[in-house]
């Protein structure tokens, strides 16, 4: 990209930037609480490109000033030292260019947000409950790794071990831009606990990954909710099956059900279930952004297709396949026990590379 196409752009970003800026401090700004939210997130994340543009500046500036030296200078040691600081600065351009191309890359809006997980076990019978689970614990200790907290909201257990489904939240710093690559099915190769014979069965486990919805997001009327309490079940103590803890929303014009058991207070199920339901149809909407930009170019993370298998997890030979980008690597133990984030970096990358590729940076 040309120095002048880079600054063209950055220049445009530091007038939106400032015209952020106004707008923030204005009276009927801060009144409107959703739009100022909105502004005040749009003003921190055009910083870092602020800064970028600050020091590309500089490093432009300098270069015509040494460029400048040169075509005047008759001294040899000025000379010498204009050209040295003449290559220092073009050896930084490149690297710097590539930061900033990406730093232009419109952002997910979305990526900031909490994101609540659902694992759903597939074909595979108790197998597949048990894959749940261990991709619950998979995910749980990653999250602990990053200091991210997690909330169950609802769980029912398979028969043998594991889960037949589980829904949880994530609470932390850009919680779903990491975790929306784990959107899809996952499958797993291996001899079940209940094979006598030794034979390698394929069982599945579908992910989903919403991106957490807040109350400016999305308005939910009460008049179209019906609530339902009943009495938990599973591990809780004495609360269990003798309170109406539990919680079921039904969203009458969707037809959407969701639940909440896992706290003995029905106040926080409720306000953990109202989070839940808000989310699930904000993402009837970000589903068509999904749609909308996998129509436009291939991308890492799954628009909801269940049948979309993205990685398979073979345990005879310890190998774990990533198919959207062909990965494959043979460290399985070790991706089971949380270490999953050199499979997210890789599909980030993957992602940039191919949004850059259709971008006009």
């Amino acid at each position: 990209m040309a120095n002048n196409m880079i600054l063209e752009k950055l220049q445009g970003v530091k007038e939106r930037f400032e015209e952020v800026g106004r707008l923030i401090t204005e009276p009927d700004i801060i009144a409107d609480m959703k739009r100022y939210v909105k502004l005040n997130k749009e003003y921190k994340d055009l910083e870092p490109i602020i800064e970028a543009y600050n020091e590309y500046s500089n490093v432009i500036s300098n270069i015509e000033s040494a460029r400048a030296m040169l075509a005047v200078e008759k001294d040899p040691e000025m000379r010498e030292m204009a050209k040295a600081e003449l290559e220092e600065l073009n050896e930084k351009l490149p690297a710097m260019e590539e930061e900033i191309k990406m730093l232009l890359l419109p952002a997910d809006p979305e990526d900031d947000k909490n994101a609540i997980i659902e694992i759903r076990a597939g074909t595979g019978g108790d197998e597949a409950s048990i894959f749940a689970g261990d991709l619950f614990r998979m995910y749980s200790k990653y999250c602990d790794e990053r200091k991210w907290k997690i909330e169950v909201n609802t769980f029912t257990e398979g028969t043998v071990g594991g889960y037949k489904e589980i829904v949880f939240t994530v609470t932390g710093n850009g919680v779903y831009g990491v975790m929306k690559y784990e959107s899809g099915v996952h499958r797993v190769q291996r001899v079940p606990q209940t094979e006598t014979q030794g034979r390698v069965h394929t069982s599945a486990a579908t992910v989903a990954v919403l991106p957490e919805a807040d109350e400016f997001d999305v308005e939910v009327k009460q008049e179209d909710i019906r609530k339902d309490t009943y009495c938990s079940s599973g591990p809780g103590g004495q609360s269990v099956n003798t309170t109406y803890s539990a919680i079921r929303l039904t969203h009458i014009p969707t037809g959407i059900v969701v639940t909440c058991q896992d706290e003995k207070s029905q106040l926080k199920n409720l306000d953990r279930a109202m989070k839940e339901l808000r989310t699930r149809l904000y993402n009837l909407e970000y589903q068509k952004y999904l749609d909308e930009i996998s129509s436009r170019r291939k991308t890492m993370v799954s628009t909801g297709d269940r049948s979309a298998k993205i990685r398979t997890y073979n345990y005879p030979q310890g190998r774990i396949t990533d198919h959207r980008i062909n990965l494959t690597m043979y460290n399985l133990e070790s991706v089971l026990n949380g270490n999953i984030q050199e499979l997210i970096d890789k599909l980030q990358m993957a992602e940039n590379a191919e949004r850059l590729k259709v971008s006009n940076l």
